[in-house]
């Protein structure tokens, strides 16, 4: 039985040694975060940290990931405090929110590599494929959250969890009408 320590906790499998870590993750460990393409496409939504170095999870084996440090998106910020996180949302480089996950992960090891990583440096690490194409805010939230890093700042940009609908509606500014639009847009 494969062991091996996610989101900072032991875990053993019982199961085949040969399963992709992914399948593990979601199915017997409930972490769902990690997103699967389903038929071997890998667009990057599997992403998680083995040792520091984000890899697809469903391209490493349990049997593989024995004695490592799995971190998936769930361990990296159970508050959604991680700068990477914060900066997705106040950029606005999320739209359906399926690519996301492996996003964050894959900037998060980029980022812990090098604070300080230029255009070419983020598009040659983020191999993920966003359909939504976020592509040039994605780049600024991730140099943003290196500022963070390197300066110790903070964005407070996504909600806590639990916060409730009405809150986070009361948190956005009002649409204003405008005078050739008397119901504001809506």
């Amino acid at each position: 039985m494969p062991r091996m320590t996610v989101n900072d906790r032991p875990v053993e499998f019982d199961l085949d040694p040969e399963m992709p870590l992914l399948y593990a993750l979601r199915e017997a460990a409930n972490l769902t975060g990690t997103k699967s393409c389903g038929g071997g496409d890998c667009v990057g939504a599997c992403m998680v940290l083995v040792d520091g170095t984000a890899l697809r999870s469903c391209r490493i084996t349990i049997a593989e990931a024995e004695g490592r440090f799995i971190t998936t998106i769930e361990g990296l910020s159970r508050d959604r405090s991680h700068p990477v996180q914060q900066a997705m949302v106040a950029e606005q480089a999320i739209q359906c929110g399926y690519c996301t996950p492996g996003i964050v992960i894959a900037a998060a090891a980029l980022l812990d590599r090098n604070s300080a990583p230029s255009k070419a440096e983020i598009e040659a690490a983020i191999t993920n494929m966003c359909r939504c194409g976020v592509y040039p805010r994605l780049v600024e939230a991730i140099q943003r959250a290196g500022r963070v890093m390197r300066r110790g700042e903070s964005i407070s940009a996504a909600p806590a969890p639990g916060i409730s609908a009405a809150d986070a509606a009361a948190s956005v500014p009002a649409l204003r009408a405008s005078p050739s639009d008397p119901d504001g847009g809506s």
